[in-house]
């Protein structure tokens, strides 16, 4: 099943999946077609855009692993942030496809996950290889720092520290905008969100550091 409010990438991916064999497509419009076709029809793959009307990509797979319904979920996003895609393997998605890639890739996909496999764009594979470090860290590690870089850790310190932006750039002579970066990296590796999180997890590891 094929689930996408833009009938022209519907049509693309239909094309590209239609040609493989022994393969039936069903589409859907919305998040809310998209699931009563999933618990109606059980087709063995759901091609779902995150973002549709009614109900959104995660929705429809947050009630498919609720209800256990046995179909394999694939995502077809714009979204190329790193807690969007965590919280998508958190709900148990087997693929994760950007769409400026999906016709390209969705015909790897869908052989992956029809073998068992996991698959996502090679684009933001860094992701996968970031969560599964994470996952294996031993206990002593939960917090995440061992995933920072030196250069992740001495900004953190710093933050740990009460400086400002500015002060830390002086401090580490690099720029503000590389200070900006390096915060929305440790934000994205360590799953923080918030205005205020990064400065209060810095706090707390602040012994760590």
């Amino acid at each position: 099943m094929i689930a996408d409010d833009h009938p022209l990438m519907r049509k693309g991916l239909r094309q590209v999946v239609e040609s493989m064999p022994d393969t039936d497509v069903i589409e859907a419009e919305n998040g809310e077609e998209a699931l009563r076709i999933i618990r109606e029809q059980r087709p063995s793959l759901a091609l779902l855009d995150i973002e549709m009307p009614k109900m959104t990509g995660f929705e429809v797979a947050k009630r498919v692993n609720d209800e256990a319904l046995p179909v394999s979920v694939i995502f077809l996003t714009m979204y190329k942030g790193e807690q969007v895609f965590n919280k998508a393997m958190d709900i148990g998605v087997k693929g994760y496809v950007l769409k400026e890639n999906a016709i390209s890739e969705v015909h790897q996909c869908i052989t992956a996950v029809s073998e068992g496999k996991y698959f996502l764009s090679p684009s933001i594979s860094d992701f996968l290889i970031r969560r599964n470090s994470r996952l294996s860290a031993p206990a002593q590690d939960s917090s995440g720092l061992s995933l920072l870089t030196p250069a992740e850790r001495n900004v953190l310190k710093l933050v740990a520290s009460m400086r400002i932006n500015q002060q830390i750039a002086d401090e580490l002579n690099i720029s503000i905008k590389t200070v900006h970066n390096h915060r929305n990296n440790i934000c994205d590796k360590l799953g923080l969100r918030g205005a205020h999180a990064l400065l209060k997890f810095a706090v707390e590891h602040s012994t760590q550091l």
